[in-house]
């Protein structure tokens, strides 16, 4: 029987119809990916606006018609940190249980980065210590551990595409000062520990390997050299070039160099020459 994932993040909403093979594993059926930014203006105000409320709302009015198509009889849906962060949070929830039938339940940091780690690495024939960087709106995960083991180690930290744009960026394109507060606090930020293989997974890494020409996203190589390169042809750009990117999907234009200096640094720091990215992420962890 087909299970339903709604992951309500602070620059997406997504949804993931999915169903067990004979060997436990996940098949998808439907995979969706909107770009609703629902972390706007929560750093500095915090509150979730009335505009980016609406934009999740008519996702999840979209996602519950294809769920009841595919005969999803359970949803499962999880709120990250925009919803951790807002004093309405728990308003919005409400609103979404009362007129869609979506209770979506507000995970902590280190519980979103155990169902990450989960879907990055199930099913992996792999006994190197992996960290898997998760990079969010509003906050980045950091799990490290064994595939098939329980994590070793996790942190959760307050600082994510969105949240980081609107805190460090303020000039279009970005000024070289701006960018490298913005590097500094990723820096000063990562957690020192020293994995032997790296997995990106979320909306940040996919798309730098679709620009870096990937033919195939799910398990691309990302060099070091490369997420370099990238973060720094993004940063020349004003908002409206970045929309016409080959690879970036327009709607990540405003908040993609934020997240391509996380990438870039969190791989610098953590000595990695590369990173493996994956489109298996909390939404898998959370449907296994």
């Amino acid at each position: 029987m087909p299970v339903a994932v709604i992951d309500i993040g602070t620059n997406t909403t997504r949804l993931l119809v999915a169903e067990r093979d004979a060997d436990g594993g996940v098949v998808e059926l439907d995979r969706r990916t909107t770009i609703t930014t629902l972390g706007q203006g929560v750093d500095r105000t915090g509150r979730l606006a009335d505009e980016a409320m609406d934009r999740v709302a008519a996702a999840i009015a979209e996602y519950r018609r294809v769920i009841d198509r595919l005969g999803a009889e359970r949803i499962v849906a999880v709120a990250t940190s925009a919803m951790r962060d807002a004093e309405n949070g728990a308003a919005f929830r409400d609103h979404l249980r009362d007129t869609y039938g979506v209770d979506a339940r507000t995970i902590s940091g280190d519980e979103e980065a155990r169902l990450t780690f989960v879907g990055a690495t199930a099913g992996r024939a792999d006994d190197r210590e992996t960290v898997v960087i998760d990079i969010g709106g509003g906050s980045t995960e950091y799990v490290v551990g064994r595939p098939g083991e329980r994590p070793e180690f996790h942190e959760s930290t307050q600082m994510g595409s969105v949240r980081h744009t609107e805190r460090f960026l303020k000039s279009d394109p970005p000024t070289e000062d701006e960018l490298e507060s913005l590097a500094e606090d990723v820096r000063r930020t990562v957690p020192r520990v020293e994995p032997q293989h790296g997995i990106a997974v979320a909306g940040t890494a996919t798309s730098l390997a679709a620009i870096d020409g990937a033919e195939a996203v799910h398990g691309y190589r990302l060099s070091l050299a490369a997420c370099e390169r990238i973060a720094a042809m993004l940063a020349s750009q004003t908002v409206d070039e970045r929309r016409r990117v080959e690879g970036l999907h327009p709607d990540r234009a405003p908040t993609i160099v934020a997240g391509a200096v996380i990438l870039t640094e969190s791989v610098r720091t953590l000595g990695l020459g590369e990173v493996e990215v994956s489109e298996r992420d909390i939404l898998h962890g959370a449907a296994a």
